[in-house]
């Protein structure tokens, strides 16, 4: 009995003294291989239309905006080489007899003085909508963004009775949806 207490506890000592030694560790960090992802085919935004009636200079005007992803203009690449296709934007604006009190056609380039290289590079012409008839105008918003960001220029497109078309930066927040300050002074508009 004795042998057989003097075989256990030695097999018992030589677990301990296994489980206890240091195991040898290795600097190999193991991590899953990032795969980049690979460009889809390009991206375009969808088509839209807006058209409403619009009181201004006493008188009704029918404004309609319409914008048209546009593969004749040059397609635009993030960082990771996605490419987005850039938009077309047409404003007309009716009288009520239905005669064309004004009509343009928008692309990009005719914001290039108010935008960044970055956003000539890699920007697309994103919105224009209606905003306000102010008095003598009508207002409209327009921006150029990166696409799939927050990241936008937004500017200003005023349209006067006369047919003036004016357009600058943006420069005041609007959190509340009411612009408050006009009395800003007009004399960075540029005539277009």
């Amino acid at each position: 009995m004795k042998k057989v207490f003097v075989v256990t506890a030695a097999v018992c000592a030589a677990f301990v003294l296994a489980a206890c030694s240091e195991k040898k560790k290795s600097d190999d960090i193991i991590a899953p291989r990032v795969v980049k992802a690979k460009p889809q085919a390009p991206v375009r935004m969808q088509e839209y239309n807006d058209e409403r009636d619009v009181e201004w200079i006493g008188k009704t005007y029918h404004v309609a905006i319409h914008r048209q992803p546009s593969d004749s203009l040059p397609m635009v690449k993030d960082d990771t080489g996605q490419k987005f296709v850039d938009n077309v934007f047409s404003l007309v604006v009716s009288r009520a007899d239905g005669s064309v009190f004004f009509s343009r056609t928008f692309t990009k380039p005719a914001f290039n003085d108010y935008i960044t290289n970055e956003f000539r590079k890699a920007g697309i012409l994103e919105g224009l909508v209606f905003d306000k008839a102010d008095g003598d105008w009508l207002e409209f918003a327009a921006s150029v963004g990166l696409p799939q960001t927050d990241e936008y220029i937004p500017m200003i497109v005023r349209l006067s009775r006369m047919g003036q078309l004016v357009i600058k930066q943006d420069t005041q927040m609007d959190t509340n949806g009411d612009t408050g300050n006009d009395s800003q002074s007009d004399s960075n508009d540029d005539d277009i």
